[in-house]
């Protein structure tokens, strides 16, 4: 039982739930929800993806994780490294053949994702913004990836989320190089904290989350279903707030208490927004 609980921590399972809400949303708003059988398959990918990047990307980064003090699985010595090559392995196998059932774009999607979380994990982390872009690209893609179950024709909605939620992806992950300088610095990566200093990222994190909360608002405005929809606005309302206070600490404060504190509001954030996008077509 120890081990199936290390296994879910190092593959970080709430983030596969939080990709499965996207991808209900995301065929909901959409079109509607397939039969249960493309359902199945349209959860199962994105589950065993998710889990194959996190698996390898801590692989990667075991020395780093060891530098910034992260009680992961791999730096406990609970897992082995070997482990998370098999998870990996296994994950992006199960996902691919998955979307294969459902229509060539998903197998496309999980193919070149599957792929790019190995690239992200061996090189593309090191490079300036790349590794940012990834992850906010991983973030946004489920609702893509979504969209292409139920239709061969990408809504307007679900491009505005997607670029909604890619912008803020790059703010929290500036966010997250700002927080992992001491690590960044002893593997050499290129992150824009270490090139261009904390200051300069925290204002570029916090312009890139205006940005989001500004194409929310246009939501609000223009969009279906989310024109004037009080279950998308009131908890979209609460996500911008959150946003802006995590940007706004950023600026002004630079403790390891306040960091922790910001990534986990910041992933509150992003779970009460995905929670607004799916309850917004119901």
């Amino acid at each position: 039982m120890s081990k199936i609980v290390d296994v879910l921590r190092l593959t970080r399972i709430e983030h596969s739930v939080m990709l499965v809400i996207a991808v209900v949303a995301a065929e909901m708003i959409t079109k509607a929800l397939p039969n249960w059988y493309i359902l199945t398959l349209s959860i199962i990918t994105p589950i065993f993806i998710s889990m194959a990047a996190f698996a390898i990307n801590d692989y990667f980064d075991i020395e780093v994780d060891r530098a910034n003090m992260r009680k992961r699985p791999l730096v406990k010595g609970t897992l082995k490294p070997s482990d998370a090559l098999h998870i990996t392995v296994v994950g992006i196998v199960i996902g691919v053949i998955s979307s294969a059932f459902i229509n060539v774009y998903c197998l496309v999607i999980a193919i070149l994702f599957g792929l790019l979380s190995v690239l992200y994990s061996y090189r593309l982390k090191r490079m300036l913004l790349w590794g940012n872009m990834y992850i906010a690209f991983s973030m946004s893609i489920p609702f893509i990836f979504g969209n292409f179950v139920v239709s061969s024709n990408i809504s307007a909605g679900i491009a505005l989320v997607s670029i909604m939620i890619f912008i803020s992806g790059v703010a929290r992950e500036i966010h997250g190089t700002i927080r992992d300088v001491k690590g960044d610095r002893k593997r050499n990566a290129q992150t824009m904290p270490i090139r261009f200093g904390t200051g300069f990222s925290a204002v570029v994190a916090l312009i890139l989350y205006f940005i989001a909360i500004l194409i929310s608002a246009y939501l609000i405005a223009f969009v279906h279903p989310f024109k004037y929809n009080v279950a998308f606005i009131i908890p979209i309302l609460i996500t911008d707030m959150i946003l802006a206070f995590v940007s706004i600490g950023y600026l002004m404060r630079s403790s390891r208490g306040f960091y922790d504190l910001s990534r986990n509001l910041s992933l509150v954030a992003m779970a009460v927004a995905l929670l607004a996008i799916l309850v917004a077509p119901i």
